[in-house]
């Protein structure tokens, strides 16, 4: 039951690229996913300088000297390596920036029937996500346990977990707009087998370098088709 829905609302999300709203949206979204990347690499490198030390030799990179490399060819081959782990939390940083803007831009040319709802103030769309992101770091650290413990599995696991929890937030946050918070989790929890298949469908190319830019967008357009479509079964 749950796949026809997906399929159909991240066919729709792609029918809208030729939408000049939702464009601006996407090539907005993109550039500051990236820029967000980039922060959320060097922080990395922050770390490892730490507890590391100033520079190593890497295997094909060869000799690394973490920030002073910073904007190095061979640092954004690596920026773009760990692209697939750390465009997760990036993803989820940028829902509280653009999911309203893009569910606004869906639904004004899918559901035009719809009143229109009040924009969620930015404080309180900062602290849900906030919050989502502190859940989402605190499971992947406690994750490293399992991929220790079943290293073949450990991709299945991330795609798995972070799908999890990467469709609860995006889900929660479209159906928020409309339904408030206990009618998001309500409507959530009636339904978390498909929007948990949902976020990991997302988490997976968001493990593909260059790729996972725009997901990030697609989601938040994917998933406010995802939310009117189980709302309208009820």
């Amino acid at each position: 039951m749950g796949e026809p829905v997906i399929l159909k609302s991240f066919l729709l999300a792609l029918s809208q690229i030729g939408d000049p709203r939702f464009r601006r949206v996407l090539f907005l979204g993109i550039g500051l996913t990236f820029a967000l990347l980039v922060a959320a690499y060097a922080g990395f490198l922050v770390l490892i300088e730490v507890f590391v030390g100033p520079e190593a030799t890497l295997p094909i990179l060869g000799e690394v000297r973490w920030l002073n490399d910073l904007l190095s060819l061979s640092s954004f081959i690596f920026m773009i390596v760990l692209s697939f782990f750390l465009m997760i939390p990036v993803a989820s940083a940028i829902t509280s920036m653009f999911l309203d803007e893009v569910a606004k831009a869906v639904e004004d040319r899918h559901y035009p029937q719809l009143p229109p709802v009040p924009s969620v103030p930015f404080w309180d769309a900062l602290r849900d996500t906030v919050n989502f992101l502190g859940v989402l770091v605190a499971a992947n650290l406690l994750a490293f346990i399992l991929y220790a413990l079943l290293p073949m599995a450990s991709v299945f696991i991330f795609w798995a977990l972070n799908g999890f929890l990467l469709g609860r937030e995006y889900f929660t946050l479209a159906a928020m707009r409309r339904l408030g918070r206990k009618g998001a989790k309500e409507l959530r929890a009636k339904h978390l087998g498909t929007i948990w298949l949902a976020g990991t469908l997302m988490a997976i190319p968001l493990s593909v370098p260059l790729l996972n830019l725009v997901i990030p967008i697609l989601g938040a357009a994917t998933f406010t088709h995802i939310y009117h479509r189980l709302e309208a079964r009820r």
